[in-house]
């Protein structure tokens, strides 16, 4: 064996956890995503997806996907700096511009290639990157691909931040990055005090609202907007995976900003343009969150729903107050096997294991969609409870 397969060979985890039964990823679905998907045959609650508008099957946007696909093909067999950029394209940048509240946008070809390509792109060796420690893994990517030095502060600690922020050099760039909604645990960023340090600092700010569009803010518009901080904010990033019912991403920013990115952007400049499909998608996706506000409402409903249910429950769930709601576990076993068990009773959700998080932090991470009914978020309580009873998660 050579030397790499024998170090990589001692990774054994995914091993041991298929040899007791209860390996709980890649679990394919033979169905279209929507509140019940087909697994193995099975009808199953949905409970682990990032649609939180629900409109990833909506007829509307799969029938903007076939034209699309009909006038301009099935790819662009290029990048947006080459031959890969479509009228299409520069539509939906213009729209989402308009819909942020922004200068200008550029659209990439997936939120992870967003945070990457930004994060690693605007600041320089004598500059610094300031991150929440529970940021997403594709800002951490992008700090680690910078020259620019990092300071971690604690999670949405601003006495932390601000302690950051006087280590700088006065003179020096400084971009605060931050998520709006935090993936894993649902608590929502403190971005008004964020604004205000930057400009204490006079620092810049940049904001991951890829689980905030679709629920925070006029429209869907996210956490800026809910705070009234738009102008303040420099960078808006966003995804079309989760509220677009899509794929790909986006900033959003002044036009100095996207006129440097779009010639040092690595992630931009070297990967294939969104297809055409995603694009039209992503176009729909908007005007029917606009004209269909009855979403992001029933949304709150439903979530603040299932919210109280888990805390009558004796469920520990963090400071969520969003339809990503954490279950914490706080062990790795256990919550695989919870997340087995919850399957075979008909109900979809999702681990979150170290080294994800910390071990001791080990979650169930259960969302919600706007086409959830109050039914099956029901249905879901009832199981859960009698599972994380047989596990002694709760009493």
């Amino acid at each position: 064996m050579k030397l790499l397969q024998a170090k990589l060979s001692k990774y054994t985890a995914p091993q041991e956890a298929k040899a007791a039964g209860i390996y709980p990823y890649f679990r394919a679905i033979s169905s279209e995503q929507d509140t019940e998907v087909i697994i193995n045959g099975k009808k199953v609650l949905m409970f682990g997806s990032n649609c939180y508008t629900g409109l990833v099957n909506d007829p509307r946007i799969k029938e903007a996907a076939i034209e699309a696909t009909r006038k301009f093909g099935t790819g662009c067999a290029g990048s947006p700096f080459l031959n890969g950029t479509l009228d299409l394209h520069k539509q939906l940048e213009q729209r989402i511009a308009e819909y942020i509240g922004k200068e200008d946008v550029m659209i990439y070809s997936t939120g992870f290639g967003v945070n990457l390509g930004v994060v690693s792109a605007l600041c320089g060796r004598e500059d610094y990157i300031l991150w929440d420690e529970q940021d997403h893994a594709s800002i951490i990517e992008g700090r680690r691909l910078s020259f620019a030095q990092s300071l971690k502060y604690k999670h949405n600690d601003m006495e932390s931040l601000e302690k950051q922020l006087q280590r700088c050099e006065p003179d020096k760039v400084k971009l605060i990055v931050t998520d709006g909604v935090f993936s894993m645990e649902g608590d929502v960023a403190n971005v008004p005090a964020i604004v205000e340090l930057a400009k204490k600092y006079d620092a810049s700010v940049m904001v991951d609202e890829a689980h905030s569009i679709g629920v925070f803010g006029e429209g869907g518009r996210g956490t800026c907007n809910h705070f009234g901080v738009t102008k303040d904010v420099d960078l808006i990033m966003g995804t079309f995976s989760k509220s677009f019912a899509s794929l790909g991403g986006f900033i959003a920013t002044d036009k100095e900003i996207t006129n440097f990115l779009r010639h040092h952007s690595r992630s931009y400049i070297f990967t294939a343009s969104i297809t055409p499909a995603s694009t039209a998608a992503a176009l729909k996706a908007i005007d029917i969150m606009l004209e269909e506000p009855w979403r992001q409402e029933h949304l709150w409903d439903i979530t603040n729903y299932a919210l109280d249910g888990f805390r009558n429950m004796g469920c520990e769930i963090g400071n969520t107050s969003t339809p990503i709601i954490p279950l914490f576990v706080r062990d790795n076993m256990k919550t695989f096997a919870i997340t087995h068990d919850l399957l075979e009773e008909g109900i979809f959700v999702n681990p979150v294991v170290s080294p994800a998080v910390a071990p001791h932090d080990t979650l169930i991470r259960f969302s919600l969609m706007a086409t959830h009914t109050k039914d099956q978020v029901t249905t879901a309580l009832e199981k859960i409870q009698k599972v994380f009873r047989k596990y002694g998660v709760i009493a």
